[in-house]
C-alpha cells in the first residue's frame, strides 16, 4: 500500500470514530417553559380568583357568628327554662282533706322535690301560706291554715332546711283560688301556698 493510501484509510477511520462517538450522544434535556399569565385575561382571572377568596372567607365568618349565636340563644334558652322550672317547683302548692292539716303521701312528694332546690341555694327565703275552704268560723280557719303551713314547714325543716328561711302564715279561707261551693272548689282552696320572698332572681341548679 502507497503512502497516500495509508493516510486516506487513516483519515476515514478517524472519521468514522468521531461519527459514532457523536452518534452516541444523548442531547441535554431542555427545561420547559412555564407559561405565566400576561395580559389584562391574567389580570381579571387573578381578581376573580381574589374576590372568590374574599366571599368565601366572609361567609364562612358569618356561618362561624351563625353558630356562635345560635349556641349562645339555646344556652340562654336552657337557662331561662331551667329557672323556671326551678321557680315552679318551689312555688307548687299542696293540699288538704277536709278539716286536715296532715300532709298526704303526694304532698310530701311535692314538698321532697323542693328540698334540693333550697339546699343548692342557701340565699333562697320562703313564705307559706296556710288556706282553708268557706266552712267554718273565721277564727277556726285562720287556726287551721297557721296549722297548715306549720306542717309543711317542719316537714322541711326536717329534711334540713334551716327554720330561719321559712316564714309562715294563715290567710284562712280569704284568698280562695276557686269560686263556687262545692266539693270541687273546696278542694282546691285547702292548700299550702309558697312564696319566694328573696335569692330567687338566679336560682342554681342542684
Amino acid at each position: 500500500m502507497t503512502r497516500t493510501r495509508r493516510i486516506a484509510v487513516l483519515t476515514t477511520a478517524m472519521l468514522s470514530v468521531v461519527t459514532i462517538g457523536a452518534c452516541h450522544k444523548k442531547p441535554a434535556p431542555q427545561p420547559v417553559p412555564v407559561a405565566t399569565p400576561v395580559g389584562p385575561n391574567a389580570d381579571s382571572a387573578r381578581r376573580a380568583q381574589e374576590e372568590a377568596a374574599r366571599r368565601a372567607a366572609e361567609e364562612a365568618a358569618a356561618r362561624h357568628r351563625a353558630d356562635s349565636i345560635s349556641a349562645a340563644e339555646a344556652a340562654a334558652r336552657d337557662a331561662a327554662s331551667a329557672q323556671a322550672a326551678m321557680r315552679a317547683t318551689l312555688t307548687t302548692a299542696v293540699h288538704f282533706d277536709l278539716d286536715k292539716s296532715e300532709l298526704r303521701p303526694e304532698d310530701q312528694t311535692i314538698l321532697a322535690a323542693k328540698v334540693p332546690i333550697l339546699q343548692a341555694n342557701t340565699d333562697v327565703a320562703i313564705r307559706i301560706g296556710g288556706n282553708t275552704d268557706e266552712r267554718g268560723s273565721d277564727e277556726y280557719n285562720l287556726a287551721l291554715g297557721q296549722r297548715r303551713a306549720a306542717a309543711a314547714k317542719a316537714y322541711l325543716v326536717q329534711h334540713g332546711i334551716a327554720a330561719s328561711r321559712i316564714e309562715t302564715i294563715s290567710y284562712g279561707e280569704e284568698r280562695p283560688v276557686a269560686q263556687g261551693s262545692d266539693e270541687t272548689a273546696w278542694a282546691q282552696n285547702r292548700r299550702d301556698e309558697f312564696e319566694i320572698t328573696s335569692g330567687g332572681q338566679a336560682l342554681k341548679r342542684p
